[in-house]
């Protein structure tokens, strides 16, 4: 990739940096405090579960964290939550962005002028100041407007070819049509467990504290148990980050209870103006109770009475995992993949030392898949 080290920003100092030309934006790294990245969250559209402070802490590591805020007119238009891996004290190593940059302010249409603006300050920061391989997994889809966008702005990046590694493919269901509407447009099998479900006098307790959460997890160990599916999520570290997170932007938790019991449960995180499905379970005594089915209709009617716009059901693989497949179809999602990782990087040793761990890590995960 050729260099755009010098071409597009000026460094000021060691903590702002300006574009070329334009005194009007400014860059902050590493300044902002974690009750000032948790209300400066709430100001953006694509606010997102893996850019909270809690997640980026407990997930990787206070100290491995980076933040970066760009002001418009001394308005914040964007953030960025990086983890930096540096695997000894020489000047190499990666630095990874996770469904970021957040960058679309509540209001307001996404301007491609911040998000060129991102792209450039990223580069600048990781790539030319810390002589790191940048990799970034953007938030953003094949195909949609903000995808499109997103291509255009980090055009100086690579973008990685499509790999079952990196591929991320789930349904996004559009919030917008009426509630009557959503439940039409489901398959017409869908809606007939929905029906069976709802005739089975199941309780749904829902909430966003420890407790629920606890629920949920002896549930999804007794699933784990009886499937002995692969899998990377830790629900304990999610618990950790549960608790860590402030109340607004905690994940919400619903439990299906029948006669007192918990038979399944579903974990989603809603900020922003969209949620993301990220944990389901049912228990041993919950398998015939068609409870995953109310759950989420359930958590589609809260999700539609609080504004939000659109749901993504979590990732599928219908030859892997053919069954979860056809469940979140069922809900008429629009099927959609997310872009594949944009890479940046000016320095060799960096490149070589970081894209041979990648490879030899991808094929540790697949040979855990196949024992």
């Amino acid at each position: 990739m050729p260099s755009v080290c010098d071409q597009n920003m000026a460094v000021s100092d060691g903590l702002t940096v300006r574009p070329k030309g334009d005194a009007a934006w400014n860059l902050e790294i590493d300044q902002a405090t974690p009750a000032e990245w948790r209300t400066m969250l709430d100001l953006f559209d694509d606010a997102n579960i893996y850019q909270t402070w809690s997640y980026g802490e407990i997930r990787w590591g206070k100290k491995n964290l980076s933040h970066l805020v760009l002001k418009r007119n001394d308005e914040i238009v964007g953030m960025a939550q990086l983890r930096i891996i540096r695997p000894t004290r020489l000047n190499f190593g990666m630095a990874y962005l996770r469904w970021g940059p957040v960058c679309h302010r509540r209001g307001s249409e996404l301007d491609s002028g911040v998000v060129v603006a991102m792209a450039r300050a990223l580069h600048q920061e990781y790539v030319c100041k810390r002589r790191l391989l940048l990799q970034i997994l953007p938030n953003a889809f094949v195909g949609s407007t903000r995808g499109e966008l997103f291509q255009s702005a980090f055009s100086d990046f690579t973008q990685e070819s499509a790999a079952s590694s990196n591929l991320y493919r789930t349904f996004v269901l559009d919030l917008t049509p009426s509630i009557a509407q959503l439940r039409k447009n489901l398959d017409a099998k869908w809606r007939n467990k929905l029906t069976q479900s709802e005739k089975k006098q199941l309780k749904v307790i829902a909430g966003n504290g420890i407790e629920e959460y606890r629920t949920f997890c002896g549930m999804y160990q007794q699933m784990w148990k009886r499937k002995a599916f692969e899998t990377t999520v830790d629900v304990e570290e999610f618990g950790r980050i549960q608790e860590s997170l402030p109340e607004t932007h905690r994940m919400r938790v619903l439990i299906c209870e029948q006669s007192g019991v918990p038979v399944a449960g579903i974990v989603v995180s809603a900020m922003g103006d969209s949620a993301i499905y990220l944990l389901g379970a049912t228990s041993d005594e919950g398998l015939n109770a068609k409870g995953a089915y109310l759950l989420q209709w359930k958590m589609i009617q809260w999700l539609k009475d609080n504004g939000f716009r659109s749901y993504d059901l979590g990732g599928i693989d219908p030859q892997r995992n053919p069954g979860v497949f056809s469940f979140k179809r069922g809900l008429s999602g629009s099927d959609a993949s997310q872009l594949t990782p944009l890479v940046g990087c000016n320095n060799v040793v960096s490149n070589t030392v970081v894209r041979a761990s990648l490879v030899a890590s991808r094929a540790v995960r697949k040979f855990k898949a196949m024992v």
